[in-house]
């Protein structure tokens, strides 16, 4: 077991229409909410945190928005403007795993540190 939790944002449909919008002439068809959903960042965070999560989601949503948003366009000009915790709560569902095992056989490592 491992002493952190796992946090994903599920895209809503609000999320899918902005990236559907990016760049249209690149695709044939708009990616749909299933190819959308099916890679999701994980972020880990502490076990306590899991237990106050909609607290720790309003001090925290502009960095995981900006990263979210940064994943699909490097172009913050695209992005919304008024990236406020109501939007986020539009265009995310936050989901929270608390149990987390460590199946790998190699020692976890830190490819920044």
């Amino acid at each position: 077991m491992v002493n952190r939790a796992a946090l994903l944002l599920r895209y809503n449909e609000p999320f899918l229409r902005w990236i559907n919008t990016l760049d249209p002439s690149a695709r044939d068809q708009d990616i749909s909410m299933e190819e959308a959903n099916q890679d999701s960042t994980v972020y880990l965070i502490d076990e306590e945190v899991a237990e106050n999560l909609e607290e720790w989601i309003a001090m925290n949503y502009q960095t995981l928005f900006d990263i979210e948003l940064e994943g699909w366009s490097m172009d913050e000009s695209l992005w919304p403007q008024n990236r406020d915790i109501d939007l986020f709560n539009q265009w995310f569902t936050v989901e929270c795993h608390t149990v987390l095992l460590d199946t790998g056989i190699e020692p976890i490592f830190d490819d920044e540190a």
